[in-house]
């Protein structure tokens, strides 16, 4: 039979060690304390597919050509930032979830070295990242290629104008802008 003595060095053991494991756990919480960022991050839109073969319809009243004429580069520096968790712009930057975009403007579609695109984007290889094509990709990139790992859409159509005009100044020899 347990005498007083052994059973009182047992139950201190015992509350001891609890006491060192939740004296731990509120430490550990002291000194990895987590807080809510001022400015909650960038909201994705992910556009649904239109009933009519994926496509969505142009809404926008200036043609794209007129929009170019008055984007503004700087502005789309500003916008670029909801880009950066995806996308590397620098010249030689590297691949992330998404391609390096130096030198986008012009060119071929799904040919980056060394990223790994969607079947999505493979079946455009033909064509460029043309002006078009870059606005449409960015309004709908679901719509555009169906199946495409992109799902930030941006919807303003001045908002896209200014990122392709930013877009376009990262490359050692911009292409022009389409004539209005």
């Amino acid at each position: 039979m347990i005498d007083s003595w052994t059973f009182n060095k047992i139950a201190g053991a015992v509350l001891g060690t609890a006491l060192v494991v939740f004296g731990l756990g509120e430490l550990s919480g002291v000194i990895y304390a987590t807080h809510a960022p001022e400015k909650p991050g960038f909201a994705i839109e992910v556009a649904e597919a239109a009933t009519t073969g994926g496509e969505t319809p142009a809404t926008e009243e200036k043609p794209l050509s007129e929009l170019l004429a008055s984007a503004d580069p700087a502005k789309g520096e500003a916008a670029h930032k909801k880009c950066l968790a995806c996308h590397d712009f620098a010249n030689g930057g590297p691949n992330k979830t998404g391609p390096n975009l130096w030198g986008v403007v012009e060119r071929p579609i799904a040919s980056h070295e060394g990223f790994a695109y969607s079947d999505a984007l493979k079946s455009h290889a033909s064509d460029k990242w043309t002006y078009e094509n870059l606005f449409n990709f960015l309004n709908n990139p679901k719509g555009f290629a169906p199946g495409t790992k992109m799902v930030l859409a941006v919807k303003s159509p001045t908002e896209r104008a200014n990122l392709i005009a930013y877009l376009r100044t990262l490359s050692d020899n911009p292409p022009p802008l389409p004539a209005p």
